[in-house]
Parts: structure tokens; sequence; C-alpha cells
């Protein structure tokens, strides 16, 4: 095979002497009768007949035998008939050399491309001479319909058209050739010269090179490792397509990330892929995201059937939750049970958690991007799923063929078939149900002008019997232009619009018959930029701007003999812009530095009253002075900071890596709720005179070893973080409707630390992770009078301060088509505030309750078993098919849901209310088309 590849190399190098020879050199006349003779013999026999040398792959011939006679035929004649219904080329090169190239697959063409030595005058005699076949600059190496011309890995691009410089930038994009979708996050490097980087979320990627030969390298999650020859004389352009690859999902996503958790300068970042995702079992079969993210190291949630994420000690509103670029306000069906995303229209999820980078504002603690996913842009799919409450349906296709695709996906659940064979008569009168649509269609103009655009749009119903009937929507759309202006600087355009609205209805009495109502909209325009001047920098910057329109809340009568009065707060709106800047430098190859720039400004806007109270007191009523009006676009108070991203990373050795950072966020916005866990009767409230936007500091540092060739990654990661003038409650603060929210809300202070361990192997049979957090969060209210301050002003356990919190995902993989997963998860129970006893005032009977949080629920420990089947893996199936049989709460455990009291017999008892208090059975039938 060695002898064979240089023989191909050699003889192109001579190409310039053949290549007026080869078209008049007589083909030699071959006579003889070869029986059912070895491949590999009948090539040593012509050889010795015609004085022609044969190169092929040993490999290749061993299994063949030949059955030919010829009388004075030639050699080309001959070896066509001796070939013919196998799958092996050949080639002849008649020139002085006299040698034969026997391939498997396309021939090896022996003669340069037109024109080859004239622009190569230069270079004569240099090691970039020597090619297999060169191709324009930007070829994609595919004929009209699709398929491969030759070799992308054996042909050899030319890229740019001769330049004196010593470096060349190569940029491009990374697609799928099955469905021309962009690749996320692939590795596209130099091994020789040790450089390289990671695509972006249209696939695009950046590469500074000396000029001259390259083998550039591909590796990317789900798809095969490929390869491609280049001949870099200047900038210039190529895209590189990958085919899937079928085996496990594991062994791949380990070569795509191989040593990035140790090379990166990021940390407390986590990255998951859909094929990872829908590995861990889930109650009811359905894949749910936030659930997934939950089993990360320093993600919580307060309790079962929940889907608000605390991280690192941060409130559920503290998290920006991201679909294509726009802000998800609620991301939960059905009060918390279901993710508001549909698995079939996800790409991928990334969760940053620590060193958020400059281009993200507006939330203290964490960033949660989930990308969309492009449709096919060749040929038309259906895919969908059938489960025991929801079903899917997803059809995607091209718009244009290679150019332009849409993706269309529904989900709707039929979940009151399962209340109305409850016993109880007040479930049989119930119903709850939800339903989301998500589309997106993205088209390429040119290599250097892209658009994609998404919609989104969810709602949910839901009624307790004949009582409360509640109803909310989501609703958001994106649009993004991507513009490639040179190889080393792209930018994208992004306006995005973001819409929740929930309305509760009463009718149980006609007289107090109601809706209440409430509506926030948000939009936003922004403009990115990435700069890549060599490669030891990249450089980002943009600028961003969000208009808020908020509804606080609107009360009105509900029929004609309702007595209700219509009671509407008054509208808010606040503008938050943002400028920012930040360079990734690799100043030795062991030490690299990532620091960033955020400028936000903040400004509440009219038409709006804005209350006054005395300065340097508590804000009650007793103590307003004043009500002051401002005009429509009046700016009523303004809020600005910087916010910087400091992180580096030290090399220790290959496989291991320490890093460092420091975070400063802002945020504008509060969420209101009466409840721990998240609520579709939450508020957000903007910053005002009386309101002030929260700050956090975040301060983490970790260490990174990785084992096995990197088979197993291990991280230990420690943050302490300080928050200020975060919303927190009075006690029996009214929340709803309350025109002076002011004066039942005070601005806290918090600080939260922890330690997080994961280790994660993801090759093999066996792989998943593990993950252990140890982490406090305190709260702190030290502020105006002494009933105000609570416990004293010393700090307390937040609502969702649990210490432990332990983790473990694990899949077995029998074979190609059989998976097992299993999922473990404990934590401490969190804090609750509990009534302790009662006592009689004035006539009247009081509870005295215990300090704030000074107790906590039981512990909370939860285990799931999962149980993949798949169809054949035959490409040409009508259909492609999988079963998914799983069980929720393996065993049984009765985990708190809530804790709540009752005055029985004179006496308090408390109850404690379980969703999931059994095993919970599931079976999911997913197919493709």
């Amino acid at each position: 095979m060695t002898n064979y590849l240089a023989a191909c190399f050699f003889v192109l190098l001579m190409g310039g002497t053949f290549r007026s020879q080869a078209q008049n050199a007589p083909s030699p006349l071959v006579t003889g009768t070869y029986q059912r003779l070895p491949l590999a013999q009948f090539f040593e026999q012509l050889a010795a007949a015609t004085d022609y040398r044969f190169f092929y792959d040993p490999a290749a011939v061993d299994s063949l035998n030949v059955s030919v006679q010829a009388q004075g035929e030639p050699l080309g004649q001959v070896l066509r008939r001796a070939l013919q219904g196998t799958a092996l080329q050949f080639s002849v090169d008649s020139s002085r050399h006299r040698q034969v190239f026997i391939t498997r697959g396309p021939a090896i063409s022996t003669r340069l491309a037109a024109g080859f030595f004239q622009a190569e005058a230069t270079e004569a005699g240099s090691q970039e001479s020597r090619q297999v076949r060169l191709l324009p600059e930007g070829a994609s190496g595919r004929d009209e319909d699709g398929r491969n011309a030759i070799s992308s890995t054996t042909k050899v691009y030319n890229i740019g058209q001769g330049s004196a410089s010593e470096q060349a930038t190569l940029a491009g994009r990374v697609r799928e050739a099955a469905t021309g979708a962009p690749v996320v996050g692939a590795n596209v490097f130099v091994e020789a010269l040790n450089l390289g980087t990671s695509t972006a979320a249209d696939g695009s990627y950046t590469l500074t090179l000396p000029t001259g030969r390259h083998e550039v390298r591909v590796r990317g999650i789900g798809v095969k490792a490929t390869k491609r020859q280049v001949l870099l004389r200047s900038n210039g352009r190529l895209d590189i397509e990958t085919q899937d690859d079928i085996t496990t999902l594991q062994e791949v996503l380990i070569r795509a990330e191989r040593a990035k958790n140790v090379t990166s300068t990021q940390m407390g970042v986590d990255k998951l892929d859909i094929k990872t995702m829908r590995q861990v079992p889930t109650a009811f079969g359905e894949v749910d995201i936030l659930r997934v993210v939950m089993t990360l190291p320093g993600v919580k949630t307060v309790g079962e059937g929940n889907t608000g994420l605390n991280v690192r000690g941060g409130a559920t509103d503290q998290n920006l939750i991201l679909f294509n670029g726009a802000t998800i306000y609620n991301p939960s069906h059905l009060f918390g049970f279901f993710s508001a995303f549909n698995p079939d229209v996800v790409r991928s999820v990334e969760l940053y958690k620590g060193a958020i980078p400059a281009r993200y504002g507006g939330r203290l603690s964490s960033v949660l991007d989930i990308q969309g996913r492009p449709g096919d842009a060749q040929k038309y799919h259906f895919s969908g799923g059938v489960g025991p409450l929801t079903s899917r349906l997803t059809l995607e296709g091209p718009i244009v063929k290679n150019k332009g695709s849409f993706i269309v996906g529904g989900r709707s659940s039929y979940s009151n078939w399962l209340l109305h064979l409850l016993p109880n008569e007040v479930y049989k009168q119930s119903s709850a149900s939800f339903s989301d649509l998500s589309g997106q269609i993205d088209y390429e103009f040119d290599k250097h002008n892209s658009l994609s655009v998404t919609a989104y749009y969810s709602t949910d119903k839901f009624q307790l019997g004949r009582d409360t009937a509640y109803h909310y929507v989501n609703r958001a759309a994106t649009a993004k232009w991507q513009h490639v202006f040179n190889p080393k600087l792209s930018g994208t355009l992004t306006a995005a619009n973001s819409f929740y609205r929930y309305d509760i209805t009463s009718q149980r009495d006609p007289s107090t018959a109601s809706q209440l109502t409430y509506a926030i909209d948000h939009y936003e325009g922004r403009a990115d930029f990435s700069y890549l001047p060599t490669n030891k920098h990249n450089v980002e910057f943009g600028v961003s701007s969000v208009l808020y329109h908020v509804a606080p809340g609107g009360l009105e009568p509900s029929g004609a003999e309702s007595l209700i009065r219509t009671d509407v707060l008054e509208r808010e709106q606040g503008l938050e812009s943002a400028v920012y800047v930040s360079d990734r430098i690799d100043l030795t190859p062991r030490l690299s530095v990532s620091g960033g720039l955020r400028y936000s400004l903040y400004n509440a806007l009219g038409p709006r009253e804005v209350y006054r109270y005395l300065p340097g007191q508590a804000k009650t009523l007793s103590n307003l002075t004043d009500t002051v009006r401002y005009g429509a676009g009046k700016v009523l108070a303004t809020y600005h900071g910087p916010e910087y991203r400091l992180s580096a990373r030290y090399s220790l050795t290959e496989h291991s890596s320490v890093k460092a950072s420091f975070n400063r966020t802002r945020q504008y916005i509060h969420m209101l709720s009466n409840t721990t866990a998240m609520s579709p009767t939450d508020i957000w409230k903007l910053s005002d005179g009386n309101v002030r936007p929260q700050v956090g500091d975040q301060y983490s540092l970790g260490y990174y070893h990785n084992f096995r060739n990197n088979a197993i990654e291990t991280s230990v990661e420690t943050y302490y973080k300080a928050t200020r003038d975060f919303v927190d409650y009075k006690g029996g603060a009214v929340l709803l409707l309350n025109r002076h929210i002011e004066t039942d809300i005070v601005n806290a202070v918090g600080r939260a630390y922890g330690v997080e361990l994961l280790v994660r192997k993801l090759s093999g049979k066996i792989n998943g992770w593990i993950s252990y957090t140890y982490s406090r969060t305190l709260v702190q209210v030290n502020q105006g009078t002494p009933a105000d301050k609570i416990n004293g002003g010393r700090y307390y356990p937040s609502n969702f301060d649990k210490p432990h919190d332990f983790s473990l995902v694990g899949n077995y993989r029998f074979s190609r088509r059989i998976s097992s997963s299993l999922n473990v998860a404990y934590s401490t129970g969190r804090p609750i505030t509990l009534p302790l006893a009662k006592y009689y005032d004035a006539g009247a009977t009081r509870v005295y309750y215990s300090e704030r949080n000074a107790y906590r629920v039981p512990d909370y420990f939860r285990m799931d078993f999962g149980l993949n089947l798949e169809g054949s893996h035959k490409a040409k199936k009508l259909a492609h098919s999988s079963w998914t049989f799983g069980v929720y709460n393996l065993t049984g455990r009765q985990n708190p849901y809530s804790v709540y009291f009752r005055n029985t017999g004179g006496q308090i008892k408390g109850y404690q209310l379980s969703i999931f208090g059994q095993p919970i059975p599931t079976v999911v039938y997913n197919f493709k088309f």
C-alpha cells in the first residue's frame, strides 16, 4: 500500500514529462490465457509480459480471481474485461514511466489541470506540485446529482490565486452532506501545525495558516471524521461536507470534543446534543431538555415535576433561556411537568453557568442557549412519536435543493383521557392540555449571505373541576441575517420578538366571576461580529437593544352577573441597551486569556405614574409623599454600568489544566412569585426608581484532567457568588394587582458558594456521567424597620438552598439496536418555614411561625430506567422506527412536591403532597419516513 501511494505521488510529480507523451504513446498488446487466476498474480504476469509496473492495495484484490483470454489486444482493453463486475478502476500511464494504477472507486487522473504549470511558475519544483487532482477554490467535489465526483479526501483544493504573503486565511462552512445542515462545534484543525478552531452555530470556521500544502481535518458530533488536502496560496474559502456516523453516538462525541474541556478558556460550560438527551429516561417517556440539564453539576430544581432551574445559587428568573436567539419567559407546559421545547426540532443545548461570554447579558446566573435544527436541504422527511400523554409530528425538506430548507414540528397532549379515568368526580370534570408549534426556514443566497427565520408558539389550558381555568401562551420569532465580509470578518444581524401572556378565569360563583390577565412583550435587535486577525486572537464585538412592554395585570368581571370591579394596573416600559467586545488571546502554548467588557444601559420609560417616599425611610404607604406623572417616552429612571468577563487557562500537561474566571452581570427585570416553583401566574417587574436592578459577581476556579486518551473527562470547579438588590418579600406580601408593589418587596443581598465534581465517559458500550455538587445559597435582608428585617437581619437559607446534590446518568449499549439507560438523582430537601404554634391576640387566633426557612422537607431520591429498541439501520428503508420503554421513579419513593398545613381538631397538622408517588411505566413509539 505504501509503494502504491508513493507511486501515485511520483507519477504526478513527473506529470510535466508525460503530459505531452501519454496521448501518443502506443498501448502494449497482450496475448495469453488466464483461468481463475488470483488478481495479484494476474497483475504480476501482465507486468512481466508488458514491462509495465502495477500499483494497487493488496487488501483490495486479495479475494478476487480473473478469467480472461487475449490475443494481441491492447492492455487497457484486457484490463477493462478483467475488472468488469468489480468495484476496481484502472489508470494507465503510457509515458516513459509505464505504470498502471488500480484503485477502488474513482480512477486516478494521470493528467494535471490545464494551465497548472503556468500558475505554478514561481513555485516550480516545490512540494505543492505533487498533486492528485486540483480543484478550484470553493469547489465542493460533488456533481450535479450531489454524488461525490472523486474522493474528497484525496483531491487537492486550490485556494487563492497566489500571493507573496507567508500566511493566509482559510474560511468556510462545515455541513452534513445528506441534509445540508450546519455541523456545530466541529473541530477543524491542521494536526501537523497544532492549529485548529471550532465551527460556529452556522457551521462556519476560520483558520489562519502558512501558505502551502496542508491536510485539514474535521471531527464533529455525530459525523464521520474527514479530511481535505489543501493548497493554500492566499485568502480563500473551502466548504466541507461530512457524512453521518452510524456508529454509537458516544464514540463520535469523544472525538469531536477531544480535550476541549482541558484546552479551552471557557469554564462552567456544558453542551449536550439531542442524541445524548434522548438516552435519559424521563416521566411519560417524553424527551425533556430541561430535566436532562438538571443532571449537570451546579443545576438544581426545588422539587418534583418542576422545570425551574436554579443554577449556582441563582433564582429561576436569573436564567436567560433562548430558543434560536429569542427569550422564552415560561419554558414549561402543564405547570412544569413537560418542557416547552419539542425535541424533534432541537439540535443542541449549551449551558453557560460560569464564564458567560460578553455577547450575552440581562441575567445574573446562567444562559441556556437552545439551538433549533435546520431542515433537510436535500430530501423530504416526516417523523414523530406517540406516547401515553403526547404525540408529535415533524415535516422537513428542501425549499431549493442544497440552498434552502424548512422544518415544521408540532406537539400536542391528550391528557384529558387520563383525568377522566380517575374515580374522583372533580378530576373527571377537569381538563389539562397543551400544544406547541415550531418552524424554521434557512436559505443560503450565496457563500457570503444566508438567512434564518424561526417561529415558535405554545398554548396551555388547565382547569380543576368547574373552578378556576388557567390559560397561558408563549410566542417567539427570530430572523437572522448572516454575512461574511471576508475570511476573517463575519457578522450576524438579529431581530427577535418574545411574548408571554396568561389569563386566569374563575366562574364558580357568578357573582364573583372574573378574569385576571398579565402579559409581557419583548422586542430585541442585535448585531454581532466575529473577527479573527490571527489564530492567537479571536475578537467578538457587537451591540444590542431590548424594548420591554409589560402589562402588570388586570382584573375584569366575567359574565353579566359578576359584581367584580375592573382594576387594570398601568403598563410599564423599559429600554435595555448594551455594547460589548471580547478577545481570546493565546499568550503562550500553555497560557490563554479571554477578556471582555460589556457595558449596559437601562432606561425606565413612561407613560407612567411614579410614587415618591420619604428619603432614607422604608417604603411604606405611610411614608408615601408624592405621585409624579411621566409622559410617553420620558425617562423616569436610569441605570448603567460595566460588566466584566475575564477567564484564563493554564495547561499543566497535555491532558490537564487549571482555569480561573471572574464575571460581573446586571439584571434589570425581576420575577415576582408567591410560590417556590415556577408557575404560570408569575409576573415580571421592570426596574424603576423604586426597584433597583440586580448585580452579581462570580469568581470561579477549576481543575480539569482527562484520562485514557481523553476517553474519561474529570473536572472540579469551585465558585463564590455575591449578589445584591435581588428581590425578596416581606411577610404577608401581596404580589397580584398591587399598585404599590415596592412596599411589599425588599432588595436583598446574597452569597452562594460551592464545589462541583464531574466524571464523564463518552465512549464505549458503558458511558455517561456522574456529578456531585456541594453548595450553599444564603440571603440577608437587613434594611428598613426592625419588622422588615428577616430573621433579625441574619443570613438565612434561600428557598432553593440544597447543600448536597448527586446525579448519575449511565448508558449501556448491548448492540447498535438495543441500549439501556439508568438515571439516579439525590438531593437535600429544600428549606421551608413551619407554623410552630398558635396563640390568641385581641380575641383572634394567630399562628406563630418559625424563622424563615429554618426547617427542610425530606430529602429527594429518584431512580429511572429506560430501554431503547431501534429498527434495522438499513439505509434504503421506507421508514425507520424505534421503541422506548421506561419506568420513572423505579423505587416508588413518595418525594414531596409541597408541604401544607391544616387546622384539624384544634391542632395544626402538616401534610406532604407527592406528585409521582409510585413507579410510572411508559412506552413511546418513534418513527421517521
